[in-house]
């Protein structure tokens, strides 16, 4: 079995690294953090990722959930210190979990018994430990790449197809309009029925032709136009920024 390890401490990694070789577990490859394991998963395409929950930038669930995006997703044991609420999560979802310091009979069996995520176990998990993405996934010809929602200028719904506009360029994502402003009301405005503007890059409006009248975005020459619908509550949250 390939195994990836991902935890932000060395130690933890150094330590779960000996006894995995012991058992003769090949270990593939290692990550500090959600964002590198990610990365690692669609590269190195490991059987199980043994995973930690809390860590710097991306944590682990939020990794798991990326996992889903990637062809073959390995199967996951998430390793945590904390004895909470996120543990009663995994137990009821049947997902397998380990308490630091992981004990090697412990590791054994979930190894044993290591499944395969689904997004109805994922979602369960989330909605218990309060967590919220902090980058959108997508699928592309160079594998699973993430953008940061901070980076996020707008998403565009075009037909089937729904596309991120972000600092470093634009991409298509396997989403919602609707799944992405449940996901991020806070953060995101819609102006139109397929277009979601991020608060934090809205500069101003601007009056068209014919009485249009779109949103301008920093750093951005292209416009999005605003319906009538939607320009009251735009207006709105302009005044409040």
């Amino acid at each position: 079995m390939r195994v990836l390890l991902v935890d932000d401490e060395n130690l933890a990694r150094d330590r779960l690294n000996r006894m995995l070789a012991d058992e003769g577990y090949e270990v593939v490859g290692e990550a500090a953090n959600g964002a590198e394991a990610v990365a690692a998963c669609d590269r190195l395409q490991p059987d199980l990722v043994l995973l930690d929950i809390r860590m710097p930038g991306m944590d682990g669930l939020e990794a798991a959930r990326h996992f889903l995006e990637i062809e073959q997703p390995p199967a996951v044991v998430f390793c945590t210190a904390y004895e909470e609420h996120a543990i009663q999560a995994f137990d009821l979802q049947a997902v397998g979990y380990l308490l630091k310091p992981v004990r090697k009979e412990k590791l054994l069996q979930a190894l044993d018994k290591a499944s395969r995520l689904n997004r109805a176990q994922l979602a369960a998990i989330s909605a218990v430990d309060n967590n919220r993405r902090t980058h959108i996934c997508a699928r592309t010809h160079k594998g699973v790449e993430l953008i940061a929602i901070e980076d996020v200028k707008f998403f565009q719904a075009d037909q089937k197809y729904v596309t991120v506009r972000f600092s470093g360029g634009e991409i298509i994502v396997d989403e919602t309009l609707r799944e992405l402003e449940d996901e991020f009301a806070d953060l995101l405005i819609r102006v139109h029925r397929n277009a979601l503007v991020a608060k934090k890059h809205i500069d101003g409006l601007v009056k068209e032709a014919g009485g249009i009248v779109s949103i301008r975005l920093k750093d951005l020459e292209e416009t999005i136009v605003i319906s009538r619908r939607h320009l009251p509550s735009v207006r709105k949250v302009i005044k409040s920024l």
